[in-house]
């Protein structure tokens, strides 16, 4: 999606450091763009060192771009949910001040019924044992950081991800959903929803992939074509994230593309299914990666066969194989339905 798209709308949200919120929330399926900012606060035209100390009332803060027809602003807000500590009121993990508190900045009546009830959900749910205090705030103006802000997990990954592993953000979510489980991004943001799947960390991925699933996931290898596990599998079930576990595709959904790699029109779960611009071969592609586990999967492309006209070329190193008979075993006993349906 481009910035000149004019049926986009806005979200703006706080939740502590704004290169990690960026990070998260731009990896939604449906969103164009995140920018990195300030707003809530009375200083016109703050800059990143005002900000710091905690005098401005600004907090850090980020503005997603959405297309609505792709991600509804009740998703957005799960995902929200699911990547700050709502019951902290002063500050998020090692970020503390008032300025890396979490808010939501509700755009109009719409943003903000949903906003309480999305926040009403999450306290009834029972997913935190401390109060939720997340304010639910009427949007005034947004700064723009500064551009070295922008896009920061991308311009300095290696000491983004030190920042990041230093922070303890990723250990309390991972912990926190891990352990409850109560509460998904499926659509519309309902407690008791699906499950998340936790990405585990880099030495324990190294044990438990082999070297090609490894290469693939996580820098975006490419193996090769009919040389795979799955391109010609034609077996009932459903595949996951090889990484995280979360469900990506069905055999209903499968076809032969003739390409050598296992082809799918459409996922099982889009909100398990992200995408981005892929420029690494000089061309412009789509890459496909996991929500939660943050894997490389493949790419889609516009050439695949209706309704859907898409084709979603996976690697299988990227996928594990789950058939219709192990799903209750494995814990996707709430996909049995869907072969059933088709059995009818």
């Amino acid at each position: 999606m481009k910035e000149e798209q004019t049926n986009l709308k806005v979200a703006t949200l706080a939740g502590g450091c704004f290169w990690c919120l960026a990070s998260d929330l731009e990896k939604v399926s449906g969103v164009a763009k995140v920018i990195s900012g300030y707003t809530g606060g009375y200083k016109e035209n703050p800059t990143y060192e005002e900000v710091t100390t905690g005098k401005t009332g600004h907090y850090e803060a980020v503005q997603i771009y959405y297309d609505p027809s792709e991600v509804s602003y009740e998703q957005i807000l799960v995902v929200f949910w699911h990547h700050v500590d709502p019951t902290d009121p002063g500050g998020q993990f090692v970020d503390r001040g008032s300025q890396y508190r979490t808010a939501i900045f509700y755009h109009g009546e719409e943003q903000k019924r949903i906003a309480e009830k999305s926040k009403e959900e999450l306290e009834k749910s029972g997913q935190f044992k401390k109060p939720i205090v997340t304010p639910i705030v009427k949007f005034s103006r947004f700064y723009e950081a500064e551009d070295y802000h922008q896009d920061y997990h991308r311009k300095s990954p290696s000491r983004y991800k030190m920042y990041r592993l230093g922070s303890g953000r990723d250990r309390f979510l991972d912990e926190t959903w891990r352990k409850e489980n109560n509460m998904g991004t499926n659509p519309g943001g309902n407690p008791g929803g699906k499950k998340t799947y936790p990405k585990p960390d880099d030495a324990t991925l190294k044990k438990k992939l082999t070297p090609l699933q490894y290469e693939v996931t996580q820098y975006e290898g490419t193996e090769p074509s009919f040389q795979n596990e799955y391109h010609d599998n034609k077996r009932e079930g459903i595949y996951v994230d090889i990484v995280s576990g979360e469900p990506l595709f069905s055999s209903l959904d499968k076809y032969d593309s003739g390409t050598g790699w296992p082809s799918f029109a459409k996922p099982l779960e889009p909100e398990n299914v992200t995408t981005r611009e892929d420029w690494k071969l000089f061309a412009k592609r789509t890459e496909v990666r996991s929500m939660h586990g943050d894997s490389h999967l493949g790419h889609v492309f516009p050439d695949g066969p209706a309704p859907t006209g898409q084709r979603y070329c996976m690697n299988s190193a990227a996928l594990r194989f789950i058939p219709k008979e192990d799903l209750e075993k494995e814990g996707y006993g709430e996909y049995l339905k869907l072969f059933a349906r088709k059995s009818e």
